[in-house]
């Protein structure tokens, strides 16, 4: 089953690039563009990993990161760099996703659930 992966703050005219470079990833790709577009990616089921752009400004991160957390005890959250522009997006993401592609996290009984998501 293909990683469910969040790109927010993606600028809509490199999305269709964006697909096409990371085409050979075991992904499920949705993106978004401010927090609305987080919660309509969470509506329907949990998404495995979020990664906010560079573009975003530092209160959409913290909100987007507070609203991951309200919605999932599953995502992970990663924040790319500023420096490295747009272009820098897809190696970003390429090279995340590669060091994702074995971790699963496995449920535990020690740990603090704040979502509650039955899925």
């Amino acid at each position: 089953m293909p990683a469910r992966v969040l790109i927010l703050g993606l600028r809509p005219a490199l999305v269709d690039n964006f697909r096409r470079e990371l085409g050979g990833e075991d992904v499920e790709l949705l993106t978004g563009t401010d927090l609305d577009g987080l919660r309509a990616a969470f509506a329907d089921q949990d998404v495995d990993h979020v990664i906010l752009g560079g573009g975003l400004d530092i209160a959409t991160r913290a909100d987007a990161v507070r609203e991951i957390f309200r919605l999932s005890d599953k995502a992970t959250v990663h924040m790319k760099d500023q420096m490295s522009g747009p272009e820098g997006f897809v190696p970003f993401a390429r090279a995340l996703l590669r060091g994702l592609a074995d971790y699963e996290p496995m449920p535990s009984g020690n740990a603090v659930l704040r979502a509650r998501r039955s899925d």
